[in-house]
């Protein structure tokens, strides 16, 4: 009778150890730290893990290892302002004019950026109790108030604009372009090493409490320059006749591109070195990706930049190579380790995503494009069937299934069925007409939706 007490009294020991360890496990989960970090530019091609041959990148490499790999991620738009745009509110970017539709001029759109009246994930996740910190590359806003100090971010370091000289920190138009908050404060050193310590010096600082960190890199943007590449712009000259940098030799981009690269994974594994000697690693769900396609070319004057592996097309362009970029998510003992998806996400859908994750409530009247992957991420359950689209300029597109309809121009409807034909190879449109016919009323029908606004 009484070993099979103590063998009673030891179960029951043993029971409230395990409920009490799954009780804080799950107290720990409900606050979990988010680190987002986005590179720019970035091709599908560009990453060991995705193919490339050029490039090593060891610590990016060991972040699929290590966690789930998309091979059907999108970003939402081509070109940078509309994605990143689309990343900070969970919408379509045009909902907020035609101007994000592509990347806002520090000429054009100088006065212009991102309305402070939108909502935005920094400002969701920090109402609910989460510190933020954004450091790099903003392009939704070129000075106070429309940068991300009035945007829902405890502290920010880095660019207004979308590609200042790596060493110089001078913009397109010849501005002194390097902001702690909103006050200039220009700092030495290169711009990747300056992103990643300061995001380091950020999760020092907030260890103790759930933080979202946005790490939000200029690489791999003109101007090409890599770590020993020399500056090049001085301030109150303008540069829009040549943004792209000292490039001995315009026919190969592709050394400073990697060395770019290779300086952005360097960063990446002194992030995740810090998570891991913080005891944070496990509690951190860490996402890697890129806010468009890369560059192949650049017109007739640079060429061999980046590259997007078998993709047709490439950064301003609705075609594969412009918007589908590696993608990767990781959380170690919550997602699966050194597995793939071939799940179709884009960029809208980090928002509900980082809600889900950190068990935040949605606003009332916050009505989101996106939808939350949490599900798919932890468990592998298949995602809603849904269509998306892509506008820039003349050029259209709709994704549904397999199927993608790209309407460039006055050109004829090209369809492709992405399942066998990843490059849009061979148009299926004169095949399949009828199907054309409702992807077409389907775009008609989402553009007259999210540019209700357009003047």
């Amino acid at each position: 009778m009484q070993n099979t007490r103590r063998q009673i009294l030891k179960h029951i020991s043993v029971l409230s150890l395990t409920l009490t360890l799954l009780t804080c496990q799950q107290e720990q989960r409900t606050q979990p730290n988010i680190i987002f970090i986005m590179i720019d530019d970035l091709g599908y091609g560009d990453l060991g893990c995705y193919g490339s041959t050029v490039n090593d990148t060891p610590n990016i490499d060991k972040l699929a290892a290590e966690g789930l790999l998309f091979t059907d991620y999108h970003s939402n738009g081509p070109m940078c302002t509309p994605t990143r745009a689309a990343f900070m509110t969970g919408l379509y970017q045009h909902r907020f004019g035609e101007k994000f539709e592509g990347a806002i001029s520090g000429k054009r759109d100088y006065d212009d950026g991102l309305p402070l009246e939108a909502v935005t994930i920094a400002e969701v996740l920090r109402e609910a109790g989460y510190a933020t910190g954004m450091y790099g590359k903003w392009h939704r806003g070129y000075h106070p108030p429309l940068l991300p100090a009035s945007q829902g971010f405890d502290d920010f370091i880095g660019l207004g604009s979308g590609d200042g000289d790596h060493h110089s920190h001078i913009d397109r138009s010849g501005r002194k372009d390097w902001w702690h908050n909103n006050e200039l404060n220009m700092e030495d050193g290169y711009s990747t090493d300056l992103i990643t310590n300061h995001s380091i010096d950020f999760i020092k600082a907030h260890k103790d409490e759930p933080f979202f960190l946005y790490v939000s890199h200029l690489s791999i943007h003109f101007p090409w320059q890599g770590p020993d590449d020399p500056p090049h712009r001085l301030e109150g000259t303008d540069y829009a006749n040549e943004k792209w940098g000292l490039i001995p030799d315009k026919q190969n981009v592709s050394p400073h591109v990697k060395a770019m690269i290779e300086s952005v994974d360097r960063g990446v594994g002194e992030i995740m070195q810090t998570l891991v000697n913080l005891d944070l690693d496990e509690n951190t769900l860490v996402i890697f990706t890129s806010d468009n396609g890369g560059y192949i070319h650049y017109g007739d004057s640079h060429f061999n930049i980046s590259n997007n592996g078998a993709l047709r097309g490439q950064k301003n362009e609705v075609y594969e190579g412009g918007h589908r970029v590696p993608f990767i998510a990781r959380w170690p003992g919550t997602i699966p380790n050194g597995s793939k998806s071939d799940e179709t996400v884009l960029t809208i859908d980090m928002f509900p995503t980082f809600m889900e994750v950190t068990n935040t409530k949605q606003p009332r009247d916050l009505q989101l494009d996106g939808q939350s992957i949490v599900s798919h991420l932890f468990v592998n359950k298949a995602l809603p069937d849904r269509s998306v689209c892509w506008k820039i300029d003349d050029e259209r597109a709709i994704r549904k299934g397999k199927w993608k309809l790209c309407m460039i121009g006055n050109n004829d409807p090209e369809l492709f069925d992405l399942s066998n034909d990843i490059g849009e190879t061979s148009n299926l449109a004169v095949d399949y007409p009828d199907l054309v016919e409702q992807l077409t009323a389907e775009y008609i029908a989402w553009e007259k939706d999210v540019t209700a606004n357009y003047e």
